[in-house]
């Protein structure tokens, strides 16, 4: 099943691959894995499209891809996170991009805008500026409107319906980082795991998963250095049996990010990721048998 965002694009914003009947209360999501980049998007960058594509989860929603066998939906987003960052608030932006004033309701103070990182990115992960030249509010307000939206009301009622078959709902937000040293003494972990600091999900969620990597023999932090985005702190409420887990996923293990293309891990680390996904779902199905659809 494919849902599309209301634009004026050929390439709609998002997709959503669902299994033929969803058997599991898991739901995996990938935002920054878009690459449809676009020819205006392109035309108003200083940069490449190669340096543009440093800010992508490259491959992500492959390595999660095959969920929709194990009876979980997939959603991932189309547009690149260069463009329009949907793991933030809809209106986290930095006043400096624009050569118009910016409304009031405008987040201009975050440190996400402070470092460039907003709603609308100022720069790539390298900390390269993007545009050529300033920005229009009508313009950034378009995107948040036409795509943005959209993307997390789908999310929103992937969810709801999820939580209305299994009684519960469980998001896993898929990304991967850079294999550079960001923790001191050792440098990156393969995976790190971020629930909030314990606030976005059941403690046995995380307890499971980080098992389940180590058992493959993979080095798992959790919290450090990424504890979770907007979307992991806005879709997590445990209190309501409503669960949110953000995986960071080292792109070292999977990919050349000078060429940002696939190695031959990229085979192993999939299919290792099936195997984790599969015992994960299966922990999580195991006390939320599926409501009939007839009852419903």
């Amino acid at each position: 099943m494919t849902r599309k965002s209301k634009s004026d694009q050929v390439e709609p914003g998002f997709q959503i691959d669902a299994p033929g009947v969803q058997t599991s209360p898991v739901v995996f999501n990938s935002p920054h894995s878009g690459s449809n980049y676009g020819a205006e998007f392109q035309a108003s960058s200083r940069l490449d499209l190669h340096n543009l594509r440093r800010s992508e989860d490259c491959f992500v929603d492959e390595l999660f891809g095959t969920a929709t066998a194990l009876g979980a939906p997939l959603m991932k987003a189309r547009f690149p996170r260069a463009w329009l960052d949907v793991n933030r608030e809809p209106f986290e932006l930095d006043p400096n991009m624009f050569h118009d004033p910016l409304p009031a309701h405008v987040n201009t103070a975050s440190a996400r805008v402070a470092g460039g990182l907003g709603t609308i990115p100022r720069i790539v992960s390298e900390g390269e500026n993007i545009y050529l030249d300033t920005l229009s509010w009508p313009d950034a307000d378009r995107r948040i409107q036409h795509f943005y939206m959209p993307y997390h009301e789908a999310l929103r009622d992937l969810m709801a319906n999820t939580f209305k078959r299994f009684q519960t709902a469980i998001l896993v937000d898929c990304h991967s980082m850079p294999s550079v040293a960001g923790l001191s003494g050792s440098g990156r972990p393969d995976i790190v795991l971020g629930d909030r600091h314990g606030t976005s999900c059941s403690a046995w969620i995380v307890r499971h998963l980080e098992e389940q990597l180590r058992a493959h023999g993979l080095k798992v932090s959790r919290n450090r250095p990424y504890a979770g985005g907007f979307i992991t702190q806005k879709y997590g409420r445990p209190r309501e049996d409503v669960h949110a887990v953000q995986i960071e996923v080292n792109r070292g293990l999977y990919m050349n990010e000078t060429t940002l293309k696939k190695t031959r891990g990229f085979s192993r680390l999939q299919t290792l990721m099936l195997d984790v996904m599969s015992r994960f779902i299966a922990r999580a199905s195991d006390a939320t048998p599926p409501r009939s659809i007839a009852a419903e």
